[in-house]
């Protein structure tokens, strides 16, 4: 049976592609529905005023999930993106690897160390970012599409790990030699310190009207996003992908593209929460906590060229410690920029300029038929800036 159904919402256009009309008891914020007979008044102003309260911090708490109207629109497009450019290990081939990894002669003993340091490090770096993502950060933002994008972060988050177990199993490396070099390498272990520092501090109720403890959680994102992930990440991924260019470890290589693909959206999320996060929160933006925040990033780089130190003890791969500290140097800087910080090391070069092209993933060759293939979905191919290596 049709019911006939009218909406009136005062003097404000409706967005509902129905017959409305205007009801004289009807305020002009509200919006009227008529349905068989029964009229249903939904109050505007509420809507409205619910708008204005998202924030990223102290804003509107509800349990619903209701993502519109959007307020943080860069977040959404993000989680599309983030979405689109899904991924699976096992869709890798890992066949040469396994040869390359069981030969006696294709590998020198530094190329099979850059392997162990890099699935050793990030079998575990990627699960402490993931835990804090969820537990920390996004169980303090208060916008439901910041929840939302922070949400497919951690997923991405257990791919990374689920792909480093592929390779661990795939190779045959004993896991707990992955466990002890996480925990008895002091460089990473220097790493996984600092990283967690100020997380532990936000573990637990904080009143987060309070300016201190404001700047502790805008410290956390930052820490995180810029010099974690933005920085520490990438001497190894440079390694790894060097080897990746001499045709060493497509599987792992390719896997590693995917993931640094994935990495460069999340430091732009971290970047865009930690503006937004300011722009809020002006009183936080001193001069004071913008050098705190470049003080972190500056002892970030002592511990990765440290530990690039570790991954590669003598020069090889056709690259060397100088060129790997001048490459943390510039991504550094580039961070702090991208943030509004003065840069630490002004004018230094990428000395990797060859990385931007390692990056362009729009079609993969199949290591078996030698014929190119499209990914499964055509959105997950755009290639990552130049900006972001």
């Amino acid at each position: 049976m049709f019911i006939p159904m009218t909406v009136s919402r005062g003097t404000l256009a409706t967005p509902f592609p129905i017959s409305k009309r205007l009801s004289n008891n009807t305020m002009a914020n509200d919006t009227t529905f008529s349905v068989g007979g029964r009229e249903f008044v939904l109050d505007n102003s509420k809507a409205e005023q619910a708008f204005a309260e998202k924030k990223v911090i102290n804003g509107r708490e509800s349990v619903f999930f209701n993502l519109l109207p959007l307020k943080y629109a860069w977040a959404y497009e993000l989680y599309r993106t983030m979405k689109a450019n899904h991924w699976e290990p096992e869709d890798i081939p890992m066949q040469k690897d396994i040869e390359q990894w069981q030969s006696q002669d294709e590998l020198s003993d530094v190329e099979r160390w850059i392997i162990r340091m890099g699935i050793g490090y990030f079998s575990a770096a990627e699960g402490i970012v993931g835990d804090n993502i969820l537990h920390v950060i996004r169980e303090k933002v208060t916008a439901p599409e910041l929840k939302l994008v922070l949400g497919r972060h951690a997923q991405e988050e257990n791919i990374h790990a689920d792909s480093l177990l592929y390779m661990i199993s795939s190779l045959g490396i004993n896991p707990h030699e992955c466990e002890a070099m996480f925990e008895d390498i002091p460089t990473i272990t220097r790493k996984n310190e600092f990283v967690m520092k100020v997380s532990r501090s936000l573990r637990r109720d904080l009143d987060l009207t309070d300016p201190e403890n404001q700047k502790l959680f805008a410290k956390n994102v930052f820490l995180f996003g810029q010099c974690m992930e933005g920085t520490q990440f990438y001497g190894l991924f440079g390694m790894i992908l060097a080897l990746y260019r001499q045709n060493k470890f497509p599987g792992i290589g390719q896997m590693f593209r995917y993931t640094l693909r994935d990495e460069s959206n999340h430091i732009e999320l971290l970047r865009q929460l930690l503006m937004a996060l300011k722009d809020e929160n002006p009183h936080i933006w001193t001069d004071e906590f913008k050098n705190e925040l470049r003080e972190l990033m500056r002892e970030a780089i002592v511990l990765e060229k440290g530990f690039i130190a570790d991954c590669l003890p003598t020069n090889a791969v056709g690259l060397s410690q100088g060129e790997f500290n001048q490459y943390i140097d510039y991504i550094a800087d580039r961070r702090l920029e991208g943030c509004g910080l003065q840069a630490l090391n002004p004018g230094v070069d990428n000395p990797f300029p060859w990385l931007a092209e390692m990056m362009d993933i729009k079609k993969e060759q199949n290591f078996f038929e030698g014929r190119v293939t499209e990914y499964q979905k055509s959105s997950a191919l755009a290639a990552v800036d130049d900006d972001e290596l």
